[in-house]
Order: C-alpha cells, then sequence, then structure tokens
C-alpha cells in the first residue's frame, strides 16, 4: 500500500470510522432528526476532503514547460542575507499594527478579576469568535515560513498536514467535546487526576509543561529568523520584543484578550496570504497561467510516499496528521481553552466543524501560498532556477509587493507568531496555577492569589521561551526543529488520552507507564535511531552534507510518532489487561458514554442535549445579598417572572445562557445562569439578576433594554 492516497483514507477512515461508531452507541448520530444532520454533516467532512485530495492526486492536467530565467528580479536577489528590505511606509504599518493589537488586547482584558475569566473568558463566545481565534492559534508564523519553505519544495502537497484534521473530527466533536465542556477541568492534567489518580496528573504535568514551553521556543524562534531575513535584527532580540508585546496584553485579560486579539490576528492572516496569492497569479497573467506553470508534481495532494526522508507523507501523516493534530485539538491547553470558553456544546462543536473544513481549509492555501506562487515564477522565468527554499518566500514577496504591501506581509507574520505565542502563554500559565501552585504548593489559594500567579507564570513562560531561542538555532531549517519537537513528545499524552476517553478498561497503572514508558521509548530512539527502524515504512536514513548517516532526533524525524504511537499503544494495552479495572462510579462524566453523569454535574441537576429555546427579558436587580451559585460550574442563580419561565418552558435548575441582543458582540456581554425560584414583586418579562451578573451583560447606555435569554439542555 504505497499509494499516499489510499494508504491516508484507510488508516485515516478507520479512525474516522470508530469515531462515528461511538457517536452512534451515544445517540449523537442516527438515521432521523438531529441524528441524521449529524451523520450527514460527518459525511460531508471527508467526502469533502477526499474528493479535493482525489482530484488533485490523479486528475489529468496541463503543464507549461519549464521557461528560462528572463531577469527583471535582480534587484531582489542581490539583496544580502540580512539586509532591510520595504520602504518607512512599510515599516509604519509594521509598528502601527503593533500599537493597535497592545490597545485591543488591553481594552479587552479589562476588569478579568477571576481566573474563570482569566483562562475561559467567561465561557460565553459564539462560535465565529472561536473558530477565527482557532485559526489564529493554528498557523502561527513558523507556518507561513516552513510550509512556504515546503510548498516551493514540494508544491500542494504542504498542505497535507492542514487537510488531515478530517481524521479526528467525530471523536473530538462527539466524544472529548462534551466530556471537556460539561467536566468542566481546567487543564488535562486536572482530567487525568479525575480520571484516575494524582500520580497520573502529575506525570501529564510535566509532559505538557515540556510540550508547551519548548513550543513557545519554536515560536519565538521562529519570529527571530524571520525578523532577522527581513530587517536585520538579531535574532534573540527579535524573540524578546515579541515576547515583551506579547505577555504585555495576555497579563492583562488573559484569555479575553487572546481571543479578541486572535479575531484581528486571524483575519489579518488570512487576508494576507489571498493578497500574496492574488498578486502572484496578476504577476504572471492569471490563474490559469499560474496554474499550468506549477509542475505536475506540485499540484499533486501528497509528495513520495517514503522517497524522500525529508518531506515522505507516510511520515507526514504520522507525525503531523495522527500525533500533532490529534495533541492539538485533545490536549493542546491553549487550543482547548478556546472550545471550554464557548457559550455552549453545540457552539464548540460548530466551532470545530468550520474550524476543520472551512478555516482550515482556507489556512493550508494561505500558509503555503508564497512557496507556490515562488516555485510558478521560476517555471515561468520570473525568478532564476537554484533559489534557496527558505528564501523563496522573502524573495517572491518582496518581488510582489507594492510600498505598504510589504508592511501588511510583516504584520501578518508578526500576527501569526503572537497568536500562537499568546495562546501558549496562558495555556502554560493555566497549568502552572491548577495542577503545580493550587495542587502542590497552597491548596487553600484564594481566585486573587492565583490570579497574581497566572500573570506572573504569564511572564516566566515568556522569558523562559526567549532563553530556549539559543537552542534552537542550532536546528538546519524550523521545519526540521518543528517536526522533530513534536515527533519527539507528543506520542505518549496522545495515546494516554484516547485510551483514557475512549477505553473504559483503561487503568491508572497503566496510564502512568504508559506516559512514563513512552518518554523513556522517545528518549532510546534519539539515543539510538536504528530501533525505529522497523516502524519506519520504507523511509532512509538521511545523510549529512559528510555523506555519514545523520544522527539523534534528525533520523527518522516524522517517523518516530509511528514508532511512540506503537510503542505507547503496546504499553497501555499490556498493562491494562494485567491490572484491575477502574470503578465506574469514577468513570462517571469522564468516559465515552457517560455525558448525561458530566452533564448534571455542571448544572447541579438532570438535562439531555437538544435544541435551544429563546426569547427575550427585561434585567432587573434583585436584593443586594450574596449570589446562589450551584452546580460545578459554580453558576449564579436568577429568578424568572412566570411568563418568561412559560416561553422558555423553564423549572427549576435549567441552565440559560444571558446575552446583550447584539449579535456581533460574539457574547462578550453574557453570562450562564440556573434558573431559581419565580420572583412576585417583578414585572412581566423580567428575570432578576444579582448586581454582579447585572453588570457583565448590560451596558449602563442600555439600561432598560431587553436581553436575550436562552434555555440549555
Amino acid at each position: 500500500m504505497n499509494d499516499p492516497f489510499v494508504y491516508s483514507y484507510v488508516i485515516g477512515g478507520a479512525i474516522f470510522l470508530i469515531g462515528l461508531l461511538f457517536a452512534a452507541r451515544q445517540g449523537f448520530i442516527g438515521l432521523r432528526g438531529r441524528g441524521l444532520v449529524r451523520l450527514i454533516a460527518c459525511c460531508g467532512v471527508i467526502g469533502y476532503f477526499a474528493s479535493i485530495q482525489g482530484w488533485l492526486q490523479y486528475a489529468p492536467m496541463n503543464e507549461t514547460p519549464a521557461q528560462p530565467y528572463t531577469g527583471g528580479a535582480d534587484h531582489i536577489l542581490d539583496k544580502k542575507e540580512g539586509e532591510m528590505r520595504g520602504t518607512a511606509l512599510d515599516y509604519g504599518i509594521m509598528v502601527g499594527y503593533f500599537v493597535m493589537i497592545l490597545l485591543v488586547g488591553t481594552w479587552f482584558g479589562r476588569k478579568k478579576q477571576t481566573t474563570k475569566d482569566f483562562f475561559f473568558g467567561g465561557q460565553r463566545f459564539s462560535w465565529w469568535l472561536i473558530s477565527f481565534s482557532l485559526v489564529a492559534t493554528t498557523v502561527g508564523s513558523y507556518s507561513f515560513v516552513k510550509y512556504s519553505n515546503m510548498g516551493f519544495k514540494y508544491g500542494l502537497s504542504s498542505s497535507q498536514t492542514y487537510m488531515n484534521d478530517w481524521i479526528w473530527f467525530p471523536l473530538l466533536a462527539f466524544g472529548w467535546l462534551p466530556i471537556l465542556y460539561f467536566s468542566r477541568v481546567t487543564t488535562v492534567p486536572e482530567y487525568f487526576e479525575r480520571r484516575f489518580n494524582a500520580k497520573v496528573r502529575f506525570a501529564a504535568t510535566v509532559c505538557i509543561l515540556i510540550y508547551l514551553v519548548g513550543y513557545v521556543g519554536v515560536n519565538l524562534f521562529t519570529m527571530g529568523k524571520v525578523l532577522n531575513a527581513l530587517l536585520g535584527w538579531p535574532i534573540p532580540v527579535s524573540a524578546l520584543l515579541i515576547a515583551l508585546i506579547s505577555m504585555t496584553y495576555v497579563t492583562a485579560g488573559g484569555q479575553t484578550s487572546v481571543i479578541m486579539t486572535d479575531l484581528l490576528q486571524g483575519v489579518m492572516l488570512l487576508v494576507t496570504g489571498c493578497v500574496i496569492l492574488f498578486l502572484g497569479v496578476d504577476y504572471v497573467g492569471g490563474f490559469g497561467v499560474f496554474w499550468d506553470n506549477l509542475p505536475r508534481g506540485h499540484r499533486q495532494a501528497f509528495a513520495n510516499f517514503n522517497e524522500d526522508p525529508k518531506f515522505p507523507s507516510v511520515g507526514i501523516f504520522w507525525q503531523d496528521g495522527i500525533a500533532n493534530t490529534a495533541m492539538l485539538y485533545f490536549l493542546n491547553q491553549g487550543i482547548i481553552m478556546r472550545f471550554l470558553a464557548a457559550r455552549s456544546l453545540r457552539e464548540s462543536r460548530k466551532a470545530a466543524l468550520v474550524t476543520v473544513v472551512g478555516l482550515m481549509s482556507v489556512a493550508a492555501v494561505v500558509v503555503a501560498a508564497g512557496g507556490w506562487v515562488a516555485a510558478a515564477l521560476v517555471n515561468h522565468g520570473d525568478l532564476p532556477e537554484g533559489i534557496k527554499s527558505d528564501q523563496a518566500f522573502y524573495i517572491a514577496t518582496d518581488l510582489l509587493s507594492r510600498p505598504g504591501v510589504f508592511g501588511l506581509v510583516l504584520a501578518a507574520l508578526t500576527a501569526a507568531l503572537m497568536s500562537t505565542v499568546d495562546t501558549l502563554i496562558t495555556a502554560v500559565a493555566a497549568l502552572t496555577v491548577n495542577d503545580v501552585y493550587k495542587r502542590h504548593l497552597r491548596p487553600e489559594a484564594t481566585d486573587a492569589q492565583m490570579l497574581r500567579v497566572a500573570r506572573v507564570a504569564s511572564v516566566g513562560v515568556a522569558l523562559i521561551g526567549v532563553i530556549l531561542v539559543p537552542v534552537f538555532m542550532g536546528f538546519d531549517s524550523i521545519y526540521a526543529a518543528h517536526g522533530a519537537f513534536t515527533a519527539s513528545v507528543t506520542p505518549p499524552l496522545v495515546v494516554t488520552l484516547l485510551l483514557s476517553v475512549f477505553w473504559r478498561r483503561f487503568t491508572a497503572k497503566a496510564a502512568l507507564m504508559t506516559l512514563i514508558g513512552g518518554l523513556l521509548a522517545m528518549a532510546l530512539s534519539i539515543a539510538f535511531p536504528h530501533v525505529i527502524t522497523p516502524f519506519a515504512h520504507g523511509v532512509p536514513i538521511p545523510l549529512g552534507e559528510d555523506g555519514s548517516e545523520a544522527s539523534g532526533m534528525k533520523v527518522y524525524k516524522f517517523m518516530r510518532a509511528f514508532y511512540g504511537i506503537t510503542v505507547c499503544l503496546g504499553i497501555g494495552v499490556m498493562v491494562t489487561l494485567f491490572t484491575k479495572p477502574e470503578s465506574k462510579e469514577r468513570q462517571r462524566g469522564l468516559v465515552w458514554g457517560t455525558v448525561s453523569d458530566a452533564l448534571r454535574r455542571y448544572k447541579g441537576s438532570p438535562g439531555t442535549e437538544h435544541g435551544s429555546v429563546r426569547s427575550k427579558a427585561l434585567p432587573v436587580v434583585v436584593k443586594e445579598t450574596p449570589s446562589e451559585r450551584r452546580g460545578e460550574g459554580q453558576l449564579p442563580v436568577v429568578t424568572l417572572s412566570e411568563d418568561v419561565r412559560k416561553r422558555l418552558g423553564a423549572s427549576l435548575g435549567d441552565l440559560l445562557y444571558i446575552s446583550d441582543s447584539r449579535w456581533w458582540l460574539g457574547g462578550l456581554r453574557s453570562a450562564h445562569v440556573i434558573v431559581g425560584d419565580a420572583p412576585s414583586d417583578e414585572a412581566e418579562d423580567a428575570i432578576g439578576l444579582h448586581r454582579d451578573v447585572y453588570d457583565s451583560v448590560v451596558t449602563s447606555h442600555r439600561a432598560g433594554l431587553k436581553i436575550l435569554v436562552e434555555k440549555l439542555y
């Protein structure tokens, strides 16, 4: 099975089918009603990607023969590496963008007084805000640089990473998200303690912190290289500057600041990538000319199966499509906090669907467009053969840019970096506060104390990331550093989490041994890379510049993921079969098939996932008494007038989402509440709120206007 398309859809399709079976057994999908709609949506996901990638891989296409270089780009090619590019207008745009992000981040981060607000933005945002924020997070500055590099060398197959997210959609949407959302775990390690014990939580905390802190270093290293190549600034200085800007607004407002700035940055990323592609197409004379000037191999969805160790499709499938994508959506604390910030599970699922199918498809084009354009320009004779792939993005952009457009590109690269770094900073802060400080140092810490520690941790991780930059400077390229790092740390975490959620028999001892044994196995593969050879699918060992075999992390840096997943699965299954199962009571609400238990704990009363009911009501402030809170989510209790209660079909203990009626706010003025007793002395169409809840939803100039009230679950 050496056809990369067939291989990906057989293995990936099997995982997708398993997800559908889990969803069907829980009643999320079926052959009628909402279940049928969800089933059609899932089939549409896999059909969408299969049709695009199948057409690219096999369809007959015209191809224009390569033309010799005709000149016109010498003024670009003659610039020395590190020489400043652009005009004063370009730099003005970049500086203006920096200032705007600082203002937006600090403005929306005002009045964040609790860790719930700091980490989850109050759990109130609409799906479209979450989606753009997710794309801005997943598309880092390293994405532009590394995928343009791969796009120049390998063409559209560089999009393989972003076009493999479909594999995990059913397991994510109908398996992990319901458990994650209703259990209200603050961090993934907290989930492991609830599911198993404190030892597993500690091991998971160490593994995830290594992953996140290393990711911060990779991103800061990338931005340092970008600014060094474009502006001539030293890499460590550039990294420090970006770190200072990011941690300024993150420490001010946490998740709300991150989500709102990432909305702007997500738009900036998508627009700029499209502008680069449009300018390249226009430069060569239209899309047809551009498309025909991409060599046929550059238009395939998958590159070689296993021939090239620098970019084998089978290796990319396991490292990026399986291990790294699962890590991103299931365990990356920054992504998880995005899903938890949605106002409801339904909104969270919408965000996942739109991100996986729509925005990530666009992102696949955006991040690699610079490399595709450069390849077409070479074939068209506008650029000479032999330009370095790691310089192709800069050369093509500089050639195509007018004054001001280059500044837009600089701002986009900065946006990509900061939109990833700010998420990672808040993620590390969340783990530090909840899994280290409160768990081991001060269990009785107040919310104010935890908020202070969160802000200190945000500053600390940014500075540690800067310190790690010289370490990553030792790698040959950003792509090599990123691939080697993720393949080495993700398999133990991914396997442990998936078995914990989807295999009820999985035990605490098996989870602990999978994490510890998996890390030892990954370390062994770095010290003795030949242990991966039986798992390498025929991918050869790369050779160094002197012709000798490479060593360490550079050997099988992609296939190491398959080796790690296989070994960790073996450890997890074997230890589970020889250890005592966990009690069913401990599993309630934390494994597939027990979502109703998680929902009951969250809202403090039984409930079911079904369509919501909406109405409007006039908010009034109830007597100044301490607000009662219920459920695992510690939600405030409100009162409803009888007519509002009847329109909603609401009863005591029901969960409501209340918000400003302006949809375009995306949930900025909103809250989750629990229905209490109906007031006897309030006007009709009224909802009684305590002062703190009232102030979070109603602005002073909208007093007296009705708000939206939605009954959930």
